[in-house]
């Protein structure tokens, strides 16, 4: 039964919102001919629809709290459909074989544009997923992460620019940057936490941004360096729609192989290091495991597949300057990883397909699709902060 009092404040927001949008919405004004066009229609439209979303949202509130407080007296929640559909082992054959013929015709079957699309969505998952051992197994919150991008691409970058090194032999040396950059990162940060530690790697981003900017001797500044080698095979050079496909399939390698790494990874004994380390650092370090080495292999293991796609990205737009490593680029990747479900491998890879696809495939609303982005991101912290994709929390148990 709807209640006069949630009536009242939807009504009340809808007032807020139309006294908001007023100047916006209704006045426009007609500099060349000289008058005032009053738009009440725009008015009521903003009302009625603020009305509505300010009503389902409170109704959306309440069942949260309805079924926390289930949870809390022992009822069994709904559980999420991709989880619950992963949980049914004999979905997976199925799933597995229906995804990889899926990924194997992609390129041929769609354009080019589509397909260099997809091979931009799995970039970010491969980073989602090397940020995600920093933040989300080790609990450590990393703003500066597209600093080891940049060192993989400027690797890559002027390596070849100098002294001709092709992608195959430059690809390990941006993963050994890229780790090398995470241990002198790791270095000054080891007693720092939670917003003071989201600072100094916030600042380490920028610094390394701002020398990529300014030295020009070295990187060249803001001109960048273009007509970087494509990644060839075996001395073979492809032409612009073959190696946009053959980059595409290169991607999927490494996603796999990401994949399998980071799991391997998450279920070792470093693995639960980092996530004792994120739960409670002071018991960690009390269980005589090494607080310093442990969050140096997190911050040296999450930049190595940060340097990896470095070179990647450098390759695919054969050109790079400081402007395609901003703060913006940070913020991306963890968001990727805070909106697919922190610690989850899955998740990561899902939200990285929306947070990267959806923008492009929202262009015919190019002038709302950033509001929509905003809305869909504020609606899943609401309503699902763990993520689109929750992290299990595995229980161990003794057997004699």
């Amino acid at each position: 039964m709807i209640k006069a009092q949630e009536i009242k404040k939807s009504f009340l927001v809808s007032l807020w919102f139309m006294f908001l949008t007023f100047p916006i919405m209704v006045i426009r004004v007609n500099p060349i001919e000289k008058f005032v066009e009053w738009r009440w229609k725009n008015m009521l439209v903003v009302g009625i629809g603020s009305f509505l979303l300010s009503f389902v949202w409170r109704y959306m509130l309440k069942k949260k709290e309805a079924g926390e407080k289930r949870a809390e007296t022992g009822e069994s929640g709904k559980t999420f459909l991709i989880q619950r559909i992963l949980e049914e082992r004999r979905f997976y054959i199925p799933l597995v074989t229906g995804l990889t013929i899926i990924a194997v015709a992609f390129p041929f079957i769609f354009s080019m544009y589509q397909t260099s699309i997809m091979t931009t969505a799995l970039m970010y998952i491969v980073l989602g997923l090397g940020l995600n051992i920093v933040v989300g197994l080790a609990g450590l919150l990393d703003l500066g992460y597209v600093a080891f991008y940049a060192v993989g691409a400027y690797s890559y970058a002027l390596l070849n620019y100098h002294f001709g090194l092709g992608f195959w032999s430059v690809l390990p040396i941006g993963a050994v940057l890229g780790f090398i950059f995470g241990v002198l990162l790791g270095f000054p940060v080891l007693r720092l936490q939670g917003d003071y530690l989201a600072i100094v790697t916030l600042g380490f981003g920028e610094i390394i941004r701002l020398v990529l900017e300014n030295w020009n001797e070295f990187s060249f500044g803001p001109s960048g360096i273009a007509n970087i080698d494509r990644p060839g095979f075996f001395g073979i050079q492809f032409s612009l729609q073959t190696a946009s496909i053959y980059l595409y399939f290169l991607m999927i390698g490494l996603v796999i192989f990401t994949i399998i790494v980071v799991n391997r990874l998450q279920n070792s004994r470093i693995g639960r290091a980092w996530i004792a380390l994120r739960e409670d650092e002071t018991a960690c370090q009390a269980m005589g495991i090494d607080k310093t080495r442990t969050k140096l292999r997190a911050f040296a293991l999450g930049a190595t597949w940060a340097g990896m796609v470095g070179v990647i990205f450098a390759a695919k737009t054969t050109f790079i300057n400081p402007a395609s490593f901003t703060f913006l680029e940070s913020a991306m990747i963890l968001s990727i990883v805070v909106l697919g479900g922190m610690g989850s491998i899955l998740g990561v890879i899902i939200g990285a397909l929306i947070l990267i696809l959806l923008p492009e495939y929202l262009r015919a609303f190019s002038d709302y699709r950033m509001l929509l982005f905003g809305a869909i991101m504020v609606i899943m912290m609401v309503f699902r902060p763990q993520g689109i994709i929750a992290n299990i929390r595995r229980t161990y148990k003794f057997n004699e």
